[in-house]
């Protein structure tokens, strides 16, 4: 929705227009579209904190819990079926994986947290490798952190939220599996998590809900780290 009291068609130039939402401006939508369109190549996957260097692009991060959809999340994102791979088994991200996207940006697949089979020390080397990661990386701009509409937020995702604060590392919130839900149950959660976000300071406002089935927010999500990339 635009602030200013005006229609919006599509002779309307948007020149001087802000939106509050990216998902509701058509240039940056135009400009996500253009942004993922472009060649994205994986680059490193880091399992040691030596690994990690700064490539001198901006850096976004996409956080979840196992098996919430990250992969599917990044592979609709850049139309590519198989950039990132995906799996029935969680915790198969256990690496921090870097997809350089046409020398623009640089996304960032953060190991799944709240899996089951992984051993307790593999579980803290990962927490940690990841820990290091977000502790003053300047060029990260946000951290997406993805939730499982169907449940909501867990208690893991609650840590991961107070953890981010407590770094001052902006994160927003994208509801995944949208597909998989009634709307009237969908939007009780929505509710839930808006109430919840409001007690984390380091939190983004907007919660973008997207299917990677239906292609489901993948524009208004594009949109969103295209006004990152040119803020």
């Amino acid at each position: 929705m635009a602030r200013q009291e005006k229609h919006v068609t599509d002779d309307t130039p948007t020149s001087g227009i802000t939106f509050d939402n990216p998902g509701d401006d058509p240039q940056l939508v135009e400009s996500g579209r253009l942004l993922f369109a472009q060649s994205c190549d994986f680059i490193l996957g880091a399992t040691k904190d030596e690994h990690i260097g700064n490539f001198g692009l901006p850096e976004i991060a996409f956080a979840g819990r196992s098996n919430v959809g990250k992969s599917s999340l990044v592979n609709a994102l850049t139309g590519r079926k198989t950039l990132a791979r995906t799996s029935n088994t969680p915790g198969r991200t256990r690496q921090l994986n870097f997809f350089d996207l046409g020398q623009k940006l640089m996304l960032v697949d953060l190991p799944g947290y709240g899996y089951a089979q992984a051993s307790k020390s593999d579980i803290a080397y990962w927490t940690n490798l990841t820990r290091n990661y977000l502790r003053g990386r300047a060029e990260l701009k946000r951290i997406f952190l993805l939730i499982d509409s169907r449940h909501g937020a867990k208690d893991s995702d609650r840590e991961i939220m107070d953890e981010l604060d407590t770094c001052a590392v902006s994160y927003q919130i994208i509801m995944t599996k949208t597909d998989k839900i009634k709307p009237a149950d969908l939007d009780k959660v929505e509710k839930n998590l808006i109430t919840e976000l409001a007690k984390h300071p380091a939190s983004h406002p907007q919660i973008i809900k997207t299917s990677s089935v239906k292609s489901t927010g993948i524009p208004e999500l594009r949109a969103s780290i295209a006004a990152l990339t040119e803020a």
